[in-house]
C-alpha cells in the first residue's frame, strides 16, 4: 500500500500555499473501499506539527476505517454510536468513526516538511459526489489550526479549506477502484490455457516433423543401399 511513501517525511518547497488535504491511492468509487491519504504541511517556520484530528462526516458515515502505521505516532480510532444503522454485507452496523487523531511520541513535521497519514475506509457512500473531512493540526507552540471551511463550487477557495475527498462512479464490483480479482483470475487461466494449448501444438507440430524426417531417412538410406546392390550386380557381372 505504498508504505515507504506513505510513511516517510518528506519535503516541500514552500509551505506558505499549502493545507491539508485529502486524496485517494487510486480511485475512492462510490460503494466501494479505498485507501486514502491525508496530507499534512507545515506551515510554520518557527514551530512542528505534533498532532492532527480529522473529524468524519456525520452526513455519510464510514462504518470501516482502518489507519496504517505511521513510524514515530500514535493513532487513535474514535466512534460514536449512529441515529440510524447502517447496513453493510448484509449485517446491522450501529456505530461508526467519528474521529481519527495522530498524535506525534517520536516524530513530528518539522518546517518545510509534510507527512502522509494512510487510511483504509470503507463503504463509501453511492448518494454523494463527496466527502468533507474538517482538520485540526496542532503544533508543539500550542497554535491550532483549523481546517473546517467547506469549499463552494464557483466560488473562490477558502483560507482554511477542509480536505475533500473526491468520489468517482461505482465500478460494480464492491471494492472501489480495481475489480476483486475474478477478471484477473479469469485472464490469468485463458492466458494459462492459451500457452499450453500453444505448447502442446508446438510439441505436436516438433514431433510430427520429427517422424516424417525420420521416414525421409529411411527411404534414402533403403533407395542407397538397393542402389549399391545392383552396382556391385554390374561390376561382377562385367
Amino acid at each position: 500500500m505504498g508504505g515507504v511513501a506513505a510513511s516517510a517525511l518528506l519535503l516541500v518547497a514552500g509551505p506558505a500555499s499549502a493545507h491539508v488535504s485529502v486524496q485517494p491511492q487510486g480511485e475512492a468509487a462510490k460503494g466501494g473501499y479505498a485507501v486514502i491519504n491525508f496530507k499534512v504541511p507545515n506551515e510554520k517556520d518557527n514551530a512542528s506539527t505534533v498532532k492532527v484530528e480529522v473529524n468524519f462526516p456525520t452526513d455519510h458515515p464510514l462504518a470501516s476505517v482502518m489507519p496504517q502505521p505511521v513510524p514515530g505516532w500514535k493513532v487513535d480510532v474514535t466512534k460514536e454510536k449512529l441515529a440510524k444503522p447502517l447496513t453493510m454485507h448484509g449485517n446491522t452496523v450501529n456505530e461508526a468513526v467519528s474521529k481519527v487523531t495522530w498524535t506525534a511520541e517520536d516524530g513530528k513535521i518539522g518546517p518545510g516538511q509534510f507527512q502522509q497519514f494512510p487510511l483504509s475506509v470503507g463503504q463509501l457512500p453511492e448518494d454523494t459526489d463527496q466527502l468533507v473531512f474538517k482538520a485540526l493540526q496542532t503544533y508543539d507552540d500550542k497554535e491550532v489550526v483549523r481546517w473546517i471551511e467547506v469549499p463552494k463550487d464557483g466560488e473562490e477557495e477558502p483560507e482554511s479549506p477542509a480536505p475533500v475527498l473526491k468520489l468517482t462512479a461505482a465500478t460494480g464490483d464492491g471494492h472501489g477502484g480495481g475489480g476483486d480479482g475474478a477478471d484477473a483470475a479469469k485472464t490469468s487461466t485463458t492466458s494459462s490455457a492459451h500457452d499450453t494449448a500453444t505448447e502442446t501444438a508446438s510439441a505436436g507440430g516438433s514431433d510430427t516433423t520429427a517422424r516424417v524426417l525420420g521416414v525421409v531417412g529411411i527411404l534414402v538410406g533403403g533407395a542407397g543401399v538397393a542402389f549399391g546392390v545392383l552396382a556391385g550386380r554390374r561390376r561382377t557381372t562385367g
